[in-house]
C-alpha cells in the first residue's frame, strides 16, 4: 500500500468566503487571494460564471495553503462556533444538499499532522501522541474501505430501524457519499493547521507511520471518546449489530478487578452513583489539559454528571429535538443497558404518546439542546407532596460513546510511563499494530 489520499467535507453552506495563501490552479489559470463562490441554480458561481464544481489544485506545492471563512467546529454540540481556518492541499468545491459543500483533499500522513492537534493538545506526551496517530490513521482507512464496500454492495445500508412504537437510529461516517470524512465530531475533528502544531505531533506520526491497528487480517474499526467513565462499551450498543472481538467491555485499569454486570439495572446504578477507580478518573489538569482544547476545558464533570429538568422543561426539549409531541413527559424508563452501563434503548413516556427510543446517540441527542456527555446514565425524579413528579434528574458517567480508546485514560497511561503500544493493545483486546505502508 502507497500512502492513500483523503477527502474531507470542511464546510456546507449557502456561500464560502475563501483565501488561497498561495498560487492554486483551477481550470488551468493560476489564482491567488481571496474569492467567494456562492450558489446559483443549483450551481457554483464564482467569478460570473456557473460550474458543475470547482478543483483548486496546490500544484504539490510544500507550503501550498487556503483559508476558509466562518467554518463552523462542534455542529451541535455545547462548544458549537465559527472559526477562520487555514489548510494544506488542494480545495474542492461540490453542490449537495442545496448548499454548497467545500473539500480539502491531502495525503493522509499531512491530514493526521491536524487531526492529532485538534482531537487533543498539541503538548500531549509523545506516547499519547503515537496512540492517537495509529488510532486516527487506522479509523479513517477502516471507513474509506467500509464505504467502499457499502458502495460495491448490492444490499442497502441503513442506520435506522423505525416502527410506531420504536426508533432504533445510530449515527456514523455512511451519511457521506461525496467525501471520504467530515471535519467535525461526527467523524473526527480536523482544523487544518489552525491548531497550532509542534514538533512532538510530527516525531509521533512520523514514528508511527503507515501503521495500523490490524485484527484478523483487517484494519481495526478504532472508535474513541473522551471518557468511558470506567468501562469499556461494545461496538453494537452503539451502532450496527456487529460484534467485534477487539472492542470488548473491559475496567479501564490493566490490572483488571471483577467487572460489575453492568447491562443490568442495579449494578448500572451501584457504578454510576460510586466513583471507581480507573485511568479516565482523574482531575489532573495537567494531563487534562493534554487531551482537551481551550473549549473542552469548558467540561468540567464528565467521569460523573448530573443533569436535572423540570416536567415542562423535558417535555418541551423532547419535543424540539425529537419533533414528535409526547405531551407531558411522565416517565423515562432504561430498557436496555450495554457493558459499561450506557443505554442502549430508553423509553419515552408521555401524556399522549409513548416510545422506545435507541441508540446511544440518539438518546444523547433527544435528551439535551446539545448533546448528553453519554447515555450511561440513571433517571431520578423529584416529587412535590401530592407525589406529582416535578422535575427528572440525570446523573450520568463519562463523555462520549465509550468505545475503543478512552482519551483521557490513555494521557493517564502515558503519564504513567506506559508504551503507546501497551495503550493500544489495553484498549483494542488481541489486536496487533503492524506497518502496511
Amino acid at each position: 500500500m502507497k500512502e492513500p489520499v483523503v477527502s474531507v467535507g470542511i464546510m456546507f453552506e449557502p456561500s464560502v468566503a475563501f483565501v488561497l495563501n498561495t498560487s492554486y490552479r483551477c481550470n488551468d489559470v493560476e489564482v491567488i487571494g481571496e474569492h467567494e463562490v456562492s450558489l446559483y441554480e443549483g450551481k457554483i458561481k464564482w467569478n460570473g460564471d456557473l460550474y458543475e464544481s470547482l478543483y483548486f489544485s496546490s500544484m504539490d506545492i510544500i507550503d501550498a495553503s487556503f483559508e476558509l471563512k466562518d467554518v463552523t467546529i462542534g455542529i451541535n454540540f455545547h462548544w458549537e462556533r465559527k472559526e477562520n481556518q487555514v489548510f494544506k492541499g488542494d480545495l474542492k468545491f461540490i453542490v449537495e444538499n442545496s448548499k454548497i459543500t467545500a473539500v480539502n483533499v491531502l495525503k493522509v500522513e499531512e491530514y493526521l499532522t491536524s487531526v492529532i492537534s485538534s482531537e487533543m493538545s498539541a503538548t500531549a506526551s509523545l506516547e499519547l501522541l503515537k496512540a492517537h496517530a495509529v488510532i486516527s490513521r487506522s479509523w479513517l482507512l477502516a471507513q474509506i474501505q467500509k464505504n467502499k464496500e457499502i458502495l460495491e454492495s448490492d444490499k442497502g445500508y441503513s442506520a435506522m430501524i423505525e416502527s410506531d412504537d420504536e426508533l432504533i437510529k445510530w449515527y456514523d461516517r455512511e451519511d457521506h457519499v461525496n467525501f471520504d470524512i467530515c471535519a467535525d465530531d461526527h467523524c473526527q475533528r480536523y482544523q487544518g493547521i489552525t491548531r497550532a502544531s509542534t514538533e512532538m505531533v510530527k516525531i509521533a506520526i512520523e514514528q508511527t507511520r503507515g501503521e495500523l491497528l490490524m485484527f484478523d487480517n483487517k484494519i481495526c474499526d478504532a472508535r474513541y471518546s473522551k471518557s468511558c467513565g470506567g468501562m469499556f462499551e461494545e461496538f453494537q450498543n452503539c451502532w450496527e449489530d456487529l460484534k467485534y472481538p477487539y472492542l470488548v467491555g473491559k475496567r479501564d485499569l490493566l490490572e483488571q478487578e471483577s467487572i460489575p454486570d453492568l447491562t443490568k439495572e442495579e449494578s448500572a446504578k451501584s457504578w454510576i452513583l460510586g466513583s471507581p477507580e480507573s485511568y479516565c478518573n482523574t482531575q489532573d489538569k495537567e494531563i487534562l489539559s493534554q487531551v482537551l482544547n481551550n473549549y473542552d476545558q469548558e467540561t468540567v464533570d464528565f467521569y460523573r454528571w448530573r443533569v436535572e429538568y423540570s416536567v415542562d422543561q423535558l417535555s418541551e426539549l423532547i419535543r424540539k429535538r425529537t419533533g414528535i409531541d409526547y405531551g407531558s413527559i411522565v416517565d423515562l424508563i432504561p430498557i436496555e443497558r450495554g457493558t459499561s452501563g450506557r443505554l442502549v434503548k430508553l423509553k419515552i413516556v408521555g401524556t399522549k404518546k409513548s416510545r422506545i427510543i435507541g441508540k446511544e446517540l440518539e438518546i444523547r441527542r433527544s435528551l439535551s439542546e446539545s448533546h448528553l456527555y453519554s447515555s450511561a446514565f440513571i433517571v431520578e425524579k423529584n416529587q412535590d407532596l401530592n407525589g406529582k413528579t416535578t422535575s427528572f434528574v440525570l446523573i450520568g458517567a463519562g463523555w462520549g460513546h465509550g468505545v475503543g480508546l478512552c482519551q483521557i485514560g490513555a494521557a493517564v497511561m502515558g503519564a504513567k510511563g506506559f508504551d503507546y503500544k501497551t495503550i493500544l493493545l489495553h484498549y483494542f483486546v488481541g489486536a496487533s499494530i503492524e506497518a502496511q505502508y
